[in-house]
């Protein structure tokens, strides 16, 4: 097996930025993706300017409507240690 070295984090990015990018990467508004996902659009403005909290099961119902895992948006910034 070869060793690898991961790749060097280069930017912060929140839950709701993250939602947000991958939102405007598929084209959709948030009007779209809170008829694809039965989240408000209100609510998913919130999430995405960081008022309100992304949560478990909001971020599986935003997954399923982005079609990505949920790890990608509820931990967007996070790297795996290198395991010894």
């Amino acid at each position: 097996m070869r060793n690898f070295i991961p790749a060097k984090k280069r930017v912060d990015v929140s839950p709701g930025e993250s939602v947000r990018i991958i939102r405007e990467l598929q084209g959709l508004t948030q009007t779209q993706l809170s008829e694809l996902c039965g989240i408000p659009q209100t609510t998913i403005s919130g999430i995405e300017t960081g008022r309100i909290n992304l949560g478990v099961e909001r971020a599986k119902a935003l997954a399923i409507a982005l079609r990505c895992h949920p790890a990608v948006l509820v931990f967007p910034g996070w790297e795996v240690p290198n395991a010894a």
